[in-house]
């Protein structure tokens, strides 16, 4: 019988790839899915706390987060040279421990190729809450930090 269990992936970026040219589209997973630890109000305090924490550092920049109630998702970018498993892996446990969030082990990125990409990308994490019932409209999720302008 075929093992179906899921292989860990690489989050490496190729080496002739400038990563701080880069933008990467991430998700990252609650457990266990499907209950609320990130839709409130105080986790996502900390959350964003935490984001300009490290962008005042120059770990990173987001373009887009946005917090579902057991996910998120987002876009961003590395303008200096960085380890992203490093970066997203210290960020989670960070996380854990001051917002007691539990999460999946690993998570997902997708380096994001062209505008495009980025827009289509962008228009999906806006979308995210409108797809499942939460508001009727993306501009009602109060979980999310956009610049538009810069996507």
């Amino acid at each position: 019988m075929p093992d179906f269990r899921r292989s860990q992936l690489p989050h490496d970026v190729p080496h002739w790839i400038d990563p701080t040219q880069e933008a990467f589209f991430i998700t990252i997973n609650c457990l266990p899915r499907g209950s609320n630890q990130l839709a409130t109000m105080a986790v996502w305090q900390e959350i964003m706390e935490s984001i300009v924490f490290r962008e005042t550092r120059g770990e990173w920049s987001w373009r887009l987060i946005l917090a579902m109630p057991d996910h998120l998702h987002g876009i961003v970018t590395f303008p200096n040279h960085f380890d992203l498993r490093k970066s997203i892996s210290s960020w989670k446990r960070w996380l854990a421990t001051k917002a007691h969030v539990k999460w999946q082990d690993g998570y997902f990125d997708h380096r994001l190729r062209s505008l495009e990409s980025a827009c289509e990308k962008a228009d999906y994490i806006r979308m995210n809450p409108v797809r499942a019932g939460l508001v009727a409209s993306p501009e009602e999720w109060a979980f999310v930090r956009d610049w538009k302008a810069q996507i």
